[in-house]
């Protein structure tokens, strides 16, 4: 059995409201590892991404606007990558972390068939590998248009939810176009490729080659592709960047994140005030919940429910913001965890489940970075914590956890056991509170529970899950898997 170190003391979190001020490039900067982990990439890809990309355009001598906007571009470029997770499950009946991850190396059709061998239904029966194998190459472009479609359009989305402009969005739609018009979703050609997305998929394929292979397997890689893939024009230009003497130890330094975050395009776009933090809150709930399809909403619902367990015991309006924030950002580390788990209709292995355990761990690990989350980060993470000291992934028990704590606790119970799952129908209220006071006193904080009861009653349930979030109405998505 694994042992988690708790990374934060008894009583820590949750004791006040983080007053810091926050920069955009460092609250998305942050938030682009949760995407990292959606793709297998390792840590800081996206980040590296932009850097790599930024070169290019000073380069290029892009305008301060437009470097704003491919800025943002680049670190968000992975926005609507959750949303086929389930669907390569699916499809290829294989992990799609790995199978992201090695994808992003592909280019030909000989690669391709090499990659859709190792990567197809590995680990099932002859026949059944076979059988999946045949219809993935019957039907590889339309799967393939289809997989890139969804996640590129549902990434553009997210960025106009942000407020991002419409270049940025733009970029994100067509990261997978290639200059020869062989790529999806829309087939375009040379020009008719936005710039920024012409940078951003050069920018993504040198970060990976580079990590893997070194700087000069990079160069070579976008060479070889020039005229295909990339823009004839723009691949010298990326070429001079990498084979620059430290190109390689400067996408390496430890220090790369913060020269990122310091750099002017970071005060561009929006201040971040209160609402701007919960409509980034809200938006990456969308891609938090579009991870897995067999709940939908899951974020947001926790949020809602958070929300009025708060009202009940007379948080004040910043405080219950500050907490419904939380709440709509608990599962963000989910995106690390293989859909073949999240989705898996039956019940979990020992080490199925040890993976599960990590997600709130990867979650603490991505909100933490954000200096002003710090103690939302402590919240968040102990959704699964419980009084007896039997919950994970730290093991804490009644003296450690704060009510901050409690709360969202039973908000995520309360709607893990009343929405579809893989593996079960949603219960209805009285067998979910049957389930719940059994859970009162030794998992769930008595006074939260029934904070929750009574908010349920007035709220007149089940007409009030449809309701909209305070703020305005958000698109509910695909949800995640509780344990």
């Amino acid at each position: 059995m694994t042992h988690y170190v708790s990374p934060f003391s008894p009583g820590q979190a949750g004791n006040a409201a983080p007053q810091d001020t926050l920069r955009l490039g460092e609250l998305l900067g942050a938030l682009s590892h949760a995407l990292d982990l959606t793709e297998g990439q390792p840590e800081g890809h996206c980040v590296r991404c932009c850097w790599i990309g930024m070169q290019v355009a000073a380069e290029l001598g892009l305008a301060p606007q437009a470097r704003s906007d491919l800025y943002f571009t680049l670190l968000m470029k992975d926005l609507g990558c959750s949303s086929n997770a389930a669907r390569i499950c699916q499809l290829y009946m294989t992990d799609d972390l790995a199978f992201k991850r090695s994808f992003k190396t592909v280019s030909g059709l000989r690669q391709g068939l090499g990659f859709l061998w190792r990567n197809t239904a590995a680990a099932a029966a002859p026949w059944t590998r076979l059988k999946t194998l045949k219809n993935v190459l019957a039907r590889n472009s339309e799967i393939a248009g289809e997989l890139i479609e969804t996640r590129c359009n549902r990434g553009a989305a997210i960025a106009r939810q942000m407020r991002f402009s419409e270049d940025v969005a733009e970029g994100i739609a067509c990261l997978d176009e290639h200059w020869d018009g062989g790529g999806q979703p829309l087939g375009l050609t040379g020009d008719a490729i936005p710039l920024f997305a012409r940078i951003a998929l050069m920018a993504q394929v040198t970060d990976v080659f580079a990590t893997d292979l070194g700087a000069e397997a990079a160069a070579e890689e976008l060479e070889r592709r020039a005229g295909t893939w990339f823009d004839p024009d723009l691949v010298p230009v990326f070429t001079a960047v990498i084979r620059r003497p430290r190109f390689l130890a400067d996408l390496q330094d430890p220090g790369l994140e913060a020269e990122v975050f310091a750099t002017p395009q970071t005060q561009h776009i929006h201040a971040v005030d209160e609402e701007y933090l919960d409509e980034i809150a809200r938006a990456f709930s969308l891609v938090i919940d579009a991870k897995s399809p067999f709940t939908h909403g899951h974020s947001q619902r926790v949020a809602r429910y958070t929300g009025l367990i708060c009202d009940q015991l007379g948080y004040t309006p910043e405080r219950r913001r500050w907490m419904v924030r939380g709440a709509l950002l608990h599962d963000i580390g989910k995106l690390g965890i293989s859909n073949t788990i999240l989705d898996k209709p039956g019940k979990l292995t020992e080490e199925e489940f040890v993976l599960m355990k990590q997600h709130p761990v990867l979650g603490h690990e991505v909100l933490s970075r954000i200096h002003a989350f710090r103690d939302l980060a402590d919240v968040s993470a102990a959704h699964h914590e419980r009084l007896d000291g039997k919950g994970y992934p730290y093991g804490m028990d009644a003296s450690q956890l704060t009510q901050e704590m409690r709360v969202m606790a039973v908000a995520d119970i309360f709607d893990a056991l009343t929405a579809e799952r893989p593996y079960r129908a949603a219960l209805p209220l009285e067998k979910t509170y049957a389930i719940m006071d059994g859970m009162s006193g030794s998992g769930i904080d008595p006074e939260c529970y029934a904070a929750l009861q009574d908010a349920v009653a007035a709220s007149g349930w089940p007409a009030a899950t449809d309701a909209p979030l305070a703020g305005g109405e958000w698109e509910l998505s695909e949800a995640e898997r509780s344990a």
